[in-house]
């Protein structure tokens, strides 16, 4: 009975709660939907050669065996170069039936015969399609499957914000409550409630919040999955065919994964946000209800500091460790996404130990201005609960905005510094051209794409991305490579350069190595280039990125042209685009760099937004909740300061101005938690000779806390009008 006229009378304190938890599962439950949809796939008919019951793929993986343990596995990666289906293969075919060819394209041919004949025939030399394998086949398969990895890295991102966020909500809302009801469980205890019952009743009212929200939230991620669907592909996230089912599934399979994950763990989250809170009130004594002092004391139980301690010593340490084993993973989106919640979390879990010297150092004009500053420092509990949520959404904002933003400016600083070619042609099967046809050049340097594999410690294939020159001399006249050993002028057909990231880097050594069409190649290394930013690539000679030996070369791509002095760059770009071109694209070398390392890539950066505007709209609910429930138990004392003489207009500038205040200490603490995570970077890219240029994305920032200033103020204004009377 008490608990549930304590559900009754409360249930506007533990409205925030409700909210947070609801939205958390119903953007789970969307999220995983669009997990769901992702890894099934949509059941898309086969294209190119629907009318073949086998299609039969020229070789385009590689197949090494590698170590795993005491056994031996084998691990595949797409070639760069893939073989076409040969002359005599399709000699062969012919023998078992009818073969579809696809206009003049070699690469895939449709067989009518069956499948087991086929295998048969082919062998090693070609891979085999049957059923919906057959999509492998068909045009945009591969651009399609990278869309869906991004698509997954960016569900489950969002997923794993929504879920930290909502817990530190919920466990925020429960400890203020706690708070605010200290004298009501010290009646409780008084009038014989035992320290176990306590901890049930609020409990026992997490649990209700946390039942009838994952119901909530479930009803809203099963609305929200088909349009999250339709928002990724407008935002050309996903390919155009990608959709979410959300009704559907919750109409017909109500036990789905999606909706089974999203309902537990909004009830795990209540109840774990609740836990902490439910022990601090068992262990509040009868006393605690004679007791009516305004300045807060023991607001940092022993439990919460070490947690935080041990958090901010764990981000701390595995920042450093980072910083000396592998500085090139801090420039990993991954990296730079999920670390910072370490000392986010540290840092909120501090908060009441850290707010207070904070909102010290505030110095206000006017009696208004010091009854601010005193309230804020005595009512710590209720600062903390305000400048917490602030803190992780500007953290948030400073470190992945500001990461995303360093990582891409180092990148494109690296790549001016490296290119010294005046003219860059780019396109998908240029036409080499040499210095001799263009008057006025000084250079020309024309390069493929392709690829080298090399199996590491016998345990690993890696991949490395390359460039197929065809002239090293111009190829070190047009860039300015980061060479720390050797000479890329020596470069030939039986050598290579590689980079700072390879396990064997020693010039004069060998290394054994697969090209990009599958050969097998031992080259001698010539040089060894900086680690960088991970463009650092691999270099070869074209003879070594053909298909098959003495093989059409792979097609040029790019061509730098380093003009001589006093040369008319408008007339030498005419001259390439009418002669060496090929149907490219001729640009300074300034709008090339401009166009290759933009700032932020888009789809990028606008998943970056989605995950700030979640954490902004779980700031704002964390704000209002705080606020009306402080202003619920404040009353008594803004009609005080009314009899004291303040005006009404006064008492509800001390109550927005101390919102203002709490929203600042949360914004500086999340500052500092970004400079922290931003210093980290620029240590991690001074180590991989990187040029470091530190970007703090203020106007995100700013426009975070404009945000949050406005939710506090307003809700504020609100919970204070009934004080202000009298």
């Amino acid at each position: 009975m008490i608990f549930l006229a304590s559900l009754r009378a409360r249930w506007t304190s533990l409205l925030g709660a409700f909210v947070a938890v609801a939205l958390g599962v119903g953007l789970i439950a969307a999220m995983g939907l669009g997990l769901d949809a992702s890894l099934a796939g949509r059941d898309r008919p086969v294209v190119r050669f629907a009318g073949s019951p086998v299609v039969v793929l020229g070789q385009d993986r590689l197949t090494v065996p590698v170590r795993r343990g005491p056994d031996t596995t084998l691990v595949s990666k797409p070639l760069a170069h893939p073989h076409p289906v040969d002359t005599a293969l399709l000699r062969d075919l012919r023998r078992l039936g009818p073969v579809r060819l696809d206009g003049g394209k070699r690469d895939a041919v449709g067989v009518d015969a069956p499948a087991r004949a086929v295998r048969a025939a082919v062998g090693g030399r070609a891979r085999v399609l049957t059923g919906d394998d057959r999509r492998q086949a068909d045009p945009g398969t591969a651009r399609d499957a990278a869309a869906m990895v991004a698509v997954n890295s960016f569900l489950g991102t969002a997923g794993g914000v929504a879920a930290f966020v909502s817990v530190f909500v919920t466990a925020s809302t429960f400890a203020f409550v706690v708070a605010l009801r200290r004298r009501e469980f010290g009646l409780l205890r008084m009038a014989g409630a035992t320290p176990g019952q306590v901890r049930r009743q609020l409990l026992g009212e997490a649990l209700a919040v946390g039942v009838t929200a994952s119901v909530a939230g479930s009803v809203l991620g099963a609305w929200g999955g088909p349009r999250l669907g339709a928002a990724l592909v407008d935002a050309s996230i996903a390919p155009p065919w990608f959709t979410v089912s959300g009704a559907s599934l919750l109409t017909s399979a109500p036990l789905s994964w999606p909706f089974q994950l999203a309902f537990w763990t909004g009830l795990l989250v209540a109840l774990t946000g609740a836990w902490a809170a439910s022990r601090r009130a068992g262990r509040i004594t009868p006393a605690e209800a004679l007791r009516d002092a305004s300045v807060d004391s023991g607001v940092m139980p022993w439990s919460r500091l070490l947690i935080g301690a041990a958090l901010l010593a764990c981000g701390l340490g595995l920042l450093l460790w980072t910083l000396v084993t592998d500085p090139s993973s801090l420039l990993k989106r991954k990296t730079y996404t999920v670390q910072p919640m370490i000392l986010i979390t540290a840092a909120a879990a501090l908060a009441p130990l850290l707010v207070r010297p904070v909102v010290r150092a505030v110095r206000l004009p006017g009696a208004v201005g010091l009854l601010v500053r005193e309230n804020c420092a005595a009512s710590v509990r209720r600062t903390a609960a305000v400048a917490a949520p602030v803190l992780v959404t500007v953290a948030l904002a400073g470190s992945l905005l500001g990461s995303a933003q360093t990582v891409s400016g180092a990148k494109a600083a690296e790549a001016r510094q490296r290119t010294a070619s005046d003219l860059v042609v780019t396109g998908r099967d240029l036409e080499p051209v040499s210095r001799r046809e263009i008057p006025g050049a000084a250079a020309v340097s024309a390069s493929a794409s392709t690829a080298v594999y090399v199996r590491e410690e016998g345990s690993a294939l890696v991949r490395s991305e390359a460039r197929a020159v065809r002239d090293p001399a111009a190829l070190a006249a047009t860039s300015r490579l980061p060479v720390v050993a050797g000479d890329v002028r020596d470069l030939d057909d039986r050598s290579i350069v590689v980079n700072e990231e390879w396990a064997r880097r020693e010039v004069g050594a060998h290394v054994d190595v697969w090209l990009g069409d599958g050969r097998p190649a031992r080259l001698r290394i010539v040089a060894v280039l900086a680690r960088g930013g991970g463009d650092n690539g691999a270099y070869v000679t074209s003879a070594n990125a053909s298909v098959g030996r003495g093989g059409a070369a792979a097609p040029v791509d790019r061509v730098d042209v380093r003009l001589a002095a006093g040369a008319d760059r408008g007339r030498v770009a005419a001259v390439l685009a009418e002669r060496g071109g090929g149907g490219g694209e001729v640009r300074s070398a300034e709008a090339w760099l401009a166009a290759t390392y933009p700032a932020v890539k888009a789809q990028t950066r606008l998943g970056l937004l989605m995950l700030l505007g979640i954490s902004l709209v779980y700031t704002g609910i964390s704000l209002a909740s705080t606020l009306l429930m402080a202003a619920s138990v404040r009353r008594a004392e803004l009609r005080a300061l009314r009899l004291a003489g303040a005006t009404r207009w006064q008492v509800r500038g001390v109550v927005a101005g101390e919102a203002v205040v709490a929203v600042g200490a949360g914004a500086v603490l999340g500052l500092a938690v970004t400079v922290v995570d931003l210093g980290g970077l620029a240590a991690g890219l001074a180590r991989v000779s990187v040029p470091v240029g530190v970007v703090v994305p203020w106007g995100a920032v700013g426009g975070v806390v404009g945000v949050c200033v406005v939710v506090a103020v307003g809700v504020a204004g609100v919970g204070g009008r009934s004080g202000g009377r009298g």
